[in-house]
Parts: C-alpha cells; sequence; structure tokens
C-alpha cells in the first residue's frame, strides 16, 4: 500500500489485520487503481477537466447545482474544516441531513480534505448516534440544522466529538462559506485510505462499522452501473434512500458523477410524490425498495413516466408479484439486486432479458459467488445454503471480532441463504440471522428488544420478523407484561410509542402480542424459532 495520508491513524490502527480481509479480486481493466487516489478529485474535479462543468449535477427543491457550482461549494466547506475547525486527514465526520444538495457537498469535502465520513440516517435517536460516535471516535460533525437535536443530546454522551456545524443554518455553516476561496488542494490520499466508514447493525444489535477505501468507492462506481446500469451522460436519476446508505450513497450520487450524469435529492418522497418527481424532472432511473413498487404501481397510470427506462430495487428481497405489477402498471422490467453494507453496493443482479422472475440475478462482472454449507463447501445448484461473494470490495470491521464470522477463507459470508439454479442464476431464500428487512431497512431484533425491556411495564420480550404483503417483513413483539400492567390495546401502543421516541421510528413493532411466558433452553436462552413456528 502506498504510504497513508492521515495524520490521524485511528482507521489504520483499528482495521483487521490483512490475514483477516477477504480476498480481493480485480479482474476487469477499469478496476485497475493506481495507489496515490481520491475519490472526490475522480468524481468532481475531474468532472471539470471532462468538459462538464455546465452541466446539471444535482436538481433538489432547495435549488440546482451544476458540476462546477458543486465542486466550488465543496471546496468551501472543505476549506472550512480545514481552516476554521482544524480537522486533520484521518479525522472522523459525522454527516447528518437528508438527502439536499448541501448534504452531498457535505460528503465530497470530507473526502477532499483526506478525512472520513460517517453519514448516519437522519431518523437515528441520540443513543443509536452515541454508539456510532463513540465506536468511531468521530472528532467532528457536520448536521442539517433540523436534526440538530438528538446529536446534541449524543453530543454530552460523547467526548470525542468536539465541533458540530449545523447546515441549513445561515448563522451555521453556511455564514462561513461566504469569504472561503472557490478552490481547495485536495489531500493525496492513498488508494487504501479509509474513505468512509458506513455503519450497519447485527444480531447483537451493536453497531458494525465497515471501512471502505478511495479504491473502493471507485470500485463500486465502476462495476454495477456500468455493466448494469449501463448509464449515459443524460440520465437523470431519482429515488427514495438516504445517502447515509450505501445504497443510496451509490445510486444517488457517486454513479450519476462517474457518469456525468444528473441527479435528483429530494428530502421526503411518498410513493405519489416519488412518481411526481420523475414526471416533472424527467427521471431516467430510479432507486428505491419493493415497498414503493408496489405501492406506485396502482398510481402510476396518473404519471407521465415517459422518461424513465431503468427501475433498481434492494434493500429486501424482490416478490415475483411486486416485479409482475410493475411491469403491467409501466412496462419495465425492475432489475433486482442484493448488497450488503460490508459490500459497499449491488454485487448481483441482472438487467434487459437476463432477468429471471424470482431470482435476484448473476454476479456481476468483477465479482464472483457461491452457494455453501455449514463447513463452508460449494453445493450443488439447487441447494439451499449460504451466500457467499468476491470482488473488489469486501468486508474490513472497525475493531469488531465479528470480522471472522462475516469472512472466511477470504470469502464474504453475507448471512443470506440462496440456492443457485443450472444457469448460475440466485434465489434468494431468507435471512440466515436475526436481522428483520421492512421496508428496505434492516432492523436489529434484539436492538427493539433492549428499547422494550427499558419501559416498566415490559417483564420479557422477545423481537422477530413476520411476513407482511406490502413492508416485506414487520417487526413483530412478543411480550411478557409485568403482572400490574393489563395485556391490552392501550399497553401495545404504549410500547410502540416507547420504541419510537427510544430508536428510529421504522424500528417500532407494527405487532405487539402479550403471552405469559417465552420459550427458553434450560440455559435460558431464548428460542426465537420457536415462535416463528408459531407466527
Amino acid at each position: 500500500m502506498s504510504y497513508t495520508a492521515h495524520v490521524d491513524t485511528f482507521a489504520a490502527e483499528n482495521l483487521p489485520p490483512r490475514s483477516l480481509w477477504p480476498e480481493l479480486i480485480f479482474d476487469l481493466p477499469e478496476l485497475h487503481y493506481p495507489q496515490r487516489l481520491n475519490c472526490a478529485t475522480e468524481l468532481l474535479d475531474r468532472a471539470i477537466e471532462r468538459g462538464w462543468g455546465d452541466r446539471f449535477a444535482i436538481r433538489s427543491p432547495r435549488g440546482d447545482l451544476t458540476y462546477r457550482q458543486l465542486l466550488e461549494l465543496s471546496n468551501r466547506i472543505a476549506r472550512v474544516l480545514v481552516e476554521d475547525l482544524s480537522l486533520i486527514p484521518g479525522n472522523r465526520v459525522l454527516l447528518r441531513g437528508a438527502n439536499s444538495p448541501m448534504m452531498a457537498a457535505c460528503w465530497f469535502a470530507v473526502m477532499k480534505a483526506g478525512a472520513i465520513a460517517v453519514a448516519t440516517m437522519p431518523l437515528l435517536r441520540a443513543k443509536e448516534l452515541t454508539d456510532i460516535v463513540t465506536k468511531a471516535q468521530v472528532s467532528h460533525a457536520l448536521c442539517d440544522s433540523a436534526l440538530a437535536e438528538e446529536l446534541e443530546i449524543a453530543r454530552t454522551r460523547c467526548d470525542s466529538l468536539s465541533m458540530i456545524l449545523h447546515f441549513h443554518d445561515e448563522a451555521g455553516l453556511e455564514s462561513r462559506l461566504r469569504d472561503k476561496p472557490a478552490d481547495f488542494r485536495n489531500v493525496d490520499t492513498a488508494a487504501e485510505d479509509t474513505a468512509l466508514i458506513a455503519f450497519t447493525s447485527g444480531t447483537t444489535g451493536l453497531p458494525k462499522g465497515t471501512m471502505h477505501f478511495h479504491r473502493d468507492v471507485m470500485a463500486i462506481c465502476d462495476s454495477f452501473p456500468r455493466s448494469i446500469l449501463k448509464p449515459v451522460a443524460g440520465d437523470v436519476y431519482l429515488g427514495t434512500p438516504p445517502l447515509a446508505f450505501t445504497f443510496g450513497l451509490g445510486g444517488l450520487l457517486l454513479f450519476p458523477m462517474r457518469f456525468g450524469s444528473s441527479t435528483v435529492l429530494i428530502e421526503k418522497l411518498t410513493p405519489e410524490e416519488l412518481l411526481r418527481a420523475v414526471q416533472h424532472h424527467r427521471a431516467s432511473i430510479v432507486f428505491t425498495a419493493p415497498t414503493f413498487y408496489r405501492m406506485m404501481a396502482p398510481l402510476a397510470a396518473g404519471f407521465d413516466l415517459s422518461s424513465l427506462e431503468k427501475c433498481v430495487s434492494a434493500g429486501e428481497a424482490l416478490p415475483v408479484s411486486t416485479r409482475q405489477l410493475w411491469k403491467e402498471a409501466t412496462g419495465i422490467d425492475i432489475i433486482d439486486g442484493i448488497g450488503a453494507t460490508e459490500m459497499l453496493h449491488i454485487f448481483i443482479s441482472a438487467a434487459g432479458a437476463d432477468i429471471r422472475p424470482g431470482a435476484t440475478g448473476r454476479p456481476i462482472p468483477g465479482y464472483r459467488a457461491r452457494v455453501c454449507d455449514a463447513d463452508g463447501n460449494t453445493v450443488q445448484p439447487g441447494t439451499v445454503g449460504m451466500l457467499a461473494v468476491q470482488g473488489p470490495t469486501g468486508c474490513r470491521y472497525l475493531a469488531d471480532e465479528r470480522q471472522t464470522r462475516y469472512v472466511r477463507s477470504g470469502w464474504n459470508f453475507t448471512g443470506d441463504a440462496y440456492l443457485m439454479d443450472e444457469d448460475g442464476y440466485y434465489f434468494f431464500q431468507a435471512r440466515a440471522d436475526d436481522m428483520i428487512i421492512s421496508a428496505g431497512y434492516n432492523i436489529s431484533g434484539p436492538e427493539v428488544e433492549d428499547a422494550l425491556m427499558t419501559h416498566p411495564a415490559v417483564a420479557e420480550c422477545a423481537v422477530i420478523g413476520v411476513a407482511d404483503e406490502e413492508r416485506g417483513s414487520i417487526v413483530k413483539a412478543f411480550v411478557v407484561p409485568r403482572k400490574d400492567r393489563a395485556p391490552d390495546a392501550a399497553l401495545a401502543r404504549e410500547l410502540q410509542d416507547w420504541v419510537k421516541g427510544r430508536l428510529a421510528p421504522y424500528k417500532y413493532p407494527r405487532a405487539v402480542e402479550f403471552v405469559p411466558t417465552l420459550p427458553r433452553t434450560e440455559t435460558g436462552k431464548l428460542q426465537r424459532f420457536k415462535l416463528r413456528k408459531g407466527v
């Protein structure tokens, strides 16, 4: 590896040993990168060199930015970070905001300054933010003023977080930008310098931070979009996933920037508003979850969707019925895909004539996959087993013993049960752990249990995912109430509101069932499989 540009060496010191990294493969010529690489230079600065300066990069209700304007805004923010906030390369910067031009510019500014972006979901509460800040030892934060309250609460619990600067606030970041020059000399980072720490939650509920390099950012731009989307400069991207999701970061910012396209960033979208935005902005590529496609299908006839060419689905399994509904409504075959925070973006997919209903697809160029038994041996086609993947990206957890569970013998084991048919198509079967995927959101059952257990009326509880036609799965809580509380509908609503007040609202249990006892082993271990069988 080239010598790191990071002065703050926290990231390098907390990477897993190289012996525990997955084997990385760079089979395609476009995946060969120089040892010195800054992804902001490649994605944004080079856009001006390519003559794209006057093209629209971002369209938004908050205003539009050309590539040149986005570059200059990012440069000014980088100057604020370095000159006003004493940021040094390698510091971790928490980014908190909904999808907006300023959120995108802040992300690029962090890359330019050689720091590490830690983007967080807008709905996260103080406890969740505290866990992330503590784990990543975040020192700086750029936060939308509308989302400041929970982060300010977390700040009181986090010694490392020394500086929070609010944007969309004339007295905050914007006031510091006015006198800053529009140029900035990007830090000469190494290709293997960490660019971002993307957080996901495991079955324990403890946050896992996956460390991705500048090279990884470029690799996902030169994999899925190049081979599956086949983008052109005139494309207009639009969708629902937040930039804090790697699905959204890639699909709504990195991919369009790589190919000289434009993206539409809207802070909150309903299915009807998404369709209206497609019509208004003449969007050609949409990224969203299966739930949205199902909800948009009966509304589609009321909008002009003639500009729409490609629709990407990820975040949860795509039901065959949803694919068919959307095809009947629009004539468009949804491009399904499976990705993972640990892999950064989609690695199995199919488009056009290669789509096979019910299948996620095949490994995209640059990646390889196999289905394994419990011992890691490849199973025969048609046999259900554990999905294992290799490619130019892979899992490197931040100081986490769970690295050895995700990476085995050089392969990334995603925690998904799949089968592969004779033609090499991969069919999703189930999640192998207790992660609940609801409307595209990953929800840790134990994390919801922990929140419920803080309520004085709860003696015991267990959380599982149950099938739901609209959302794919929903969170269901089995609760043993204390003897002084009646197990009634009022208590169920109270518990739901309790969780909403402590965790991101999408994590609350949409179903609550009161039970006298929970199934446990003789040693006291909860037997969730018995609860699932009873649903």
